[in-house]
């Protein structure tokens, strides 16, 4: 009987061993509850099997677990934490949305960053800037702006109040990636460049890349700025808005069928032409009004199949004063039509255990028009180009091993440009002319690996390969050791006229000195194939864009850094020192007396020379808490150089020169307070050195003409420009819980009114009139020309409805 018993015990035993050892998949999908972006780095802790883990980057947290009842806790520094209770019978894909923790961070939504993040990671010179941050930071107008902000980080800057982009660490405003939801966005302002023309309301997070930018990124030497849109997964219906004196806003988001497909849609209006005479005597002819709008829809196949496309549309007009003449056109005034309209498709595909495909087809269109209305005629004569990027790229993401993750990626960029066309309409003073359009096409693969060999030692490492072709129609142009052209070949539509195949390696390093310090050191190979050419302090809507070719090289740039970065949590500060040095080569400039204007053969007015930009930037930062903000000093020089053998060709006899953007001397602090629930003040202020310009070394008399002559390039610097701007949040409801949430955003921008110089400009004199005093027997006035010379008041009213 014994025996019997064994045997069925034995039996029991060998049937129920396969039950008690069996294992299913557990993936946990985590994201914010308002905007639907994934939460990285998230702690998740599974009681029952004393183990856990993080999320990776796209909020994604996979494991096995014995088939039984499982206790998670999630947590993450400035969310409420949730708790789940999981019976586990079967392979399991959970999503959960998190909900910030209000009673603590009122309206601050901390970063989506683990402790320590800005230490350990091997990522130097980059900024992570939610929109929420963004909106403390006053702006002229009390808009919301992401290229006002961003100027007030350590490294960047602008050619003033007006400008058409920003620079970074002295780089020229094309040498700058900007993209929107991953497309490319080639006119980043409103308003001569008062405004951004990301529209506010919809952006989730701002990523700056200025140092070991990540080999996914590539075209532009200086950096990367990635915008991102909301993801709008929400589960009711939210309008928001806000009704200013410079433009009015609306917003809404909702679901349109349930845990399955969700849409955002945001768009902006400005018709601003009463406010510049009142704020700018000299731009009472002034008419400019704008537009921009973004879509987003999202949807759920399943939960690991996420499909998003986002449009976006934005538009400017604008009249001013006639600044730029053309041979044979009466016309008083100059118009400006310009516009972007952009398409992003993104298929997302989660795989088990912590590896996803991340696929995106884009289309992005920028189209330029120069307007000229001729006098005592209804005839408008149209200058147009068009700058079209269409391009394809999937990239696989594999984070299983959390001391080793890899992605790997493919992409394919077509650029046609059509240089410009002149229209005469119906007049006939001027021949109607059209250049010949520019097509390209490159082939990137790229490869990135963060390691952590050691628990005090990051490494990242990446290397992009890219092979551009420039393709027909072109006419080539040969040309002698004099400049003088000598003969053209011509190639057809889609001919093969040069390659260029470029590696670029990227490296980064962190190692820990202590447990909140580190020391970094980054290197970055980068190629442009794409420019814009100009001649001014800052760009037109309609400068012109080119891409390389057989006569213009791709530009190309070496970077290097170093830093050492420090955190004081019990004080909640993060401290760093970053110093860089940047080696440039093709970089281009222009001839004196250049004239791009429908330039058949363009290169005949450019020379490619070389540049240099180091400095040092040291930034102090306090992100939470009812007293927040940052402090930066910048101590960089820009500097450029050509090696012409030609006298008439040679910048500053060939030595060493400031570019236009070199600013010794940077400083920004931004400060934000809340005294209450209901009322938080900021202030930013920033003084930099002058910009240079160039001053004429002497006049030549010719006649009774007295002609000025330049035979150096920014040979001297404006006065220095300083700013303060203020800005008081009220937040008010006076029905706890309402559906309805209001607050009034009031700001004085440029506070006390500085007078900072945007130009300088000369008329001819007799010397006995006109300020003769000042002038005395000089043969040229000089004035300066300040676009904004008073205190900027403004009042906006924003609301939620939910």
């Amino acid at each position: 009987m014994r025996k019997v018993f064994n045997h069925y015990f034995v039996c029991v035993l060998m049937l129920a061993s396969p039950l008690m050892a069996q294992e299913y998949d557990l993936t946990l999908s985590v994201t914010d509850f308002e905007t639907g972006e994934p939460l990285s780095s998230l702690t998740v802790l599974i009681n029952s099997s004393n183990v856990g883990g993080i999320t990776n980057s796209e909020g994604i947290f996979s494991i096995s677990l014995p088939a039984k009842e499982h206790t998670l806790f999630l947590e993450y520094t400035g969310y409420k934490s949730t708790q789940l209770i999981i019976d586990l019978n079967k392979n399991t894909s959970i999503s959960v949305k998190m909900n910030v923790f209000e009673e603590q961070l009122s309206e601050v939504v901390v970063l989506a960053k683990k402790m320590n993040e800005n230490v350990e990671t091997p990522q130097m010179g980059v900024f992570n800037i939610t929109a929420e941050e963004l909106v403390k930071i006053p702006s002229a107008f009390g808009e919301f702006d992401v290229l006002k902000s961003m100027t007030l980080m350590a490294g960047v800057n602008n050619a003033g109040d007006v400008s058409n982009g920003i620079s970074v660490r002295g780089g020229s405003l094309d040498q700058n990636l900007m993209l929107y939801d991953s497309a490319p966005v080639f006119n980043p302002t409103h308003l001569f460049g008062l405004l951004s023309v990301f529209t506010p309301d919809v952006i989730s997070k701002v990523s700056m890349y200025q140092a070991n930018i990540p080999s996914k990124y590539g075209g532009r030497i200086s950096s990367v700025m990635d915008v991102k849109v909301k993801n709008p997964y929400v589960n009711k219906l939210k309008i928001n808005g806000g009704i200013g004196l410079l433009s009015s806003r609306l917003n809404l988001t909702t679901p349109l069928i349930k845990d399955k497909l969700f849409l955002l849609a945001g768009a902006r209006a400005g018709f601003t032409d009463f406010l510049f005479p009142i704020f700018i005597k000299r731009l009472e002819n002034t008419k400019a009004n704008f537009s921009d709008g973004t879509v987003k829809l999202l949807y759920l196949l399943n939960e690991n199949n996420q499909f998003s496309y986002t449009f976006f549309k934005s538009n400017d007009f604008y009249q001013l004063d006639l600044i730029t003449t053309i041979e044979n056109i009466n016309a008083k005034s100059n118009q400006y039509d310009f516009g972007t309209s952009n398409h992003t498709l993104n298929w997302i595909h989660n795989f088990k255990n912590n590896t996803s495909l991340k696929s995106a087809i884009i289309h992005s269109v920028y189209t330029p028009m120069n307007l000229f209305p001729e006098n005592d005629s209804d005839n408008v004569i149209t200058f147009k180009s068009e700058v079209k990027h269409i391009s394809a790229q999937t990239e696989f993401i594999d984070s299983r091993n959390k001391k080793l993750d890899y992605s790997i990626g493919i992409q394919v960029k077509n650029y046609i440009i059509e240089p410009g066309s002149l229209f005469p309409g119906k007049g006939n003073s001027i021949t109607p002319i059209t250049l010949d359009e520019e097509v390209s096409i490159d082939y990137s693969t790229y490869f990135n690996l963060n390691w952590k060999p050691r628990e005090n030692v990051s490494i990242s490492a990446g290397l992009r390969h890219t092979i551009f072709n420039f393709l027909g129609p072109y006419d080539l142009a040969q040309y002698n050791d004099s400049g003088d052209q000598t003969s053209i070949t011509s190639y057809d539509k889609n001919k093969h006229v040069i390659s260029y195949n470029n590696f670029e390696p990227r490296l980064g390093a962190s190692i820990k000195i202590g447990e909140n310090s580190s020391l970094k050191a980054s290197y970055a190979r980068i190629n442009q194939y794409i420019q814009n050419i100009y001649n001014t302090s800052t760009p037109l809507p309609t400068s012109r864009w080119k891409t390389s070719d057989f006569h213009i090289n791709p530009q190309l740039s070496d970077t290097f850094g170093f830093g050492f970065f420090q955190n004081f949590n019990s004080l909640g500060l993060e401290f760093s020192a970053e110093s860089y040095y940047r080696n440039t080569q093709n970089t281009l400039t222009y001839k004196p007396g250049a004239d791009f204007f429908l330039a058949e053969f363009i290169e005949r007015d450019i020379i490619q020379g070389k540049g240099r930009s180091y400095g040092l930037e040291i930034t102090l930062k306090k992100r939470s808490g009812k007293f927040n903000g940052l402090l930066n000093y910048t101590w960089a020089r820009s500097l450029l150089k050509t090696d012409e053998q030609q006298t008439k060709n040679k910048i500053n006899n060939n030595k060493w020169y400031p570019s236009e953007f070199d600013r010794p001397h940077t400083f920004n602090a931004t400060l934000s307070f809340e005294s209450d629930l209901y009322n938080e003040y900021s202030f930013n202020f920033t003084a930099q050195s002058g910009r240079p310009y160039t001053l004429a070394n002497g006049v030549f008399e010719l006649g009774d003409l007295k002609v000025p002559i330049y035979l150096e390039r920014n040979n001297a610097t404006f006065p220095t420009y300083h700013r303060l701007d203020f800005s008081w949040k009220i937040s008010y409801s006076k029905v706890k819980d309402t559906r309805i949430k209001g607050d009034w955003i009031f700001t004085l921008y440029n506070l006390y009114g500085r007078k900072n110089p945007f130009n300088i400009y000369y008329t001819p004199r007799d010397g006995t009139s006109d300020n003769a005093y000042l002038f005395r027997s000089s043969p040229f006035g000089a004035y300066e020309l300040s676009i904004i010379n008073s205190t900027i008041i403004s009042l906006t009213y924003n609301f939620v409805f939910n």
